[in-house]
């Protein structure tokens, strides 16, 4: 038997992500024409082709201007979850701002879909060493599992020295949640990340799909994370440094495809169908 693996995608829209806060300002977002309800709309018809639900981590921001859309990913019987308010990286947050933008945004979500929302992702998996304490804020605020985690050494992000699947975590006062750590493969000593996003359209299709493939030769699930903005190639190009050009437009005309190849080559679900298959939730699978 196949394992199902969780499908996610991050709800934000092409002038939120991390990549260009130098460049624009949350107080500018108003001005920039929104994209994430058509490119969002198009997942989920990708979704249904292939009879796949997925978990979609919707942006506070997003889901208050475009509440509708939420709701239609709800009915379409996917799992809605929380990305926080801002898209803010959470070390640059103090805890009292933090507690205030997760509360809301999860409040924001439940009012729309009228169901609970149990699971979060940070903005740019910004929950690392120095932002611990976002996990008892986590916990207090009723989230049931995270997914905020890359074992990995990044410039912006990661705890390389933390576990590789799905685990029961206490938080430093001593919380339970849930974490789903975003997924790498083991090439000799080196974790290689391969859960998605910019990795997906840096690597080859081959490559991604080896050490996808690598995770469920093991029995383990993986967890695969992508943005509405991702498949789509005429979104407006702003300027910023060439790394952050690279990181962002890098082969956005064929991320559509992989998609659609990954979705055949793998099994999917939400990520609370997986966690629960795992006997991690508590829940009736």
């Amino acid at each position: 038997m196949q394992i199902r693996n969780a499908l996610t995608v991050d709800v934000e829209d092409y002038f939120q992500v991390s990549a260009f806060a130098e460049n624009i300002d949350p107080s500018e977002w108003v001005n920039h024409p929104l994209r994430v309800e058509n490119n969002t709309h198009k997942l989920l018809d990708l979704f249904d082709e292939h009879q796949v639900k997925a978990t979609f981590f919707v942006l506070g921001w997003v889901a208050e201007r475009e509440q509708s859309l939420v709701q239609e990913i709800a009915k379409r019987g996917h799992e809605v979850a929380c990305h926080g308010y801002s898209h803010q990286l959470v070390y640059n947050q103090d805890p009292a701002v933090f507690q205030e933008e997760t509360t809301r945004a999860k409040s924001i979500l439940e009012n729309i879909i009228q169901q609970q929302v149990r699971g979060y992702r940070a903005a740019s998996y910004s929950i690392t060493e120095k932002s611990q304490w976002a996990l008892d804020i986590l916990a207090e605020t009723g989230f049931i599992y995270d997914s905020s985690i890359f074992p990995v050494r990044h410039d912006r992000y990661g705890m390389p020295n933390t576990p590789e699947y799905p685990y029961s975590l206490k938080t430093p006062s001593g919380h339970t949640i849930i974490e789903f750590p975003l997924s790498t493969a083991k090439i000799f000593n080196y974790r290689l990340p391969v859960a998605g996003g910019g990795y997906f359209r840096l690597y080859p299709y081959w490559l991604s799909r080896m050490g996808l493939r690598q995770i469920n030769r093991q029995q383990k699930p993986f967890i695969f994370y992508l943005h509405p903005w991702e498949i789509d190639p005429d979104q407006p190009r702003v300027e910023t440094s060439w790394f952050s050009r690279f990181r962002h437009y890098n082969n956005l005309d064929k991320c559509e495809s992989r998609l659609q190849n990954l979705m055949t080559d793998f099994q999917f679900a939400t990520v609370w169908d997986v966690l629960t298959a795992l006997e991690l939730t508590g829940a009736s699978d």
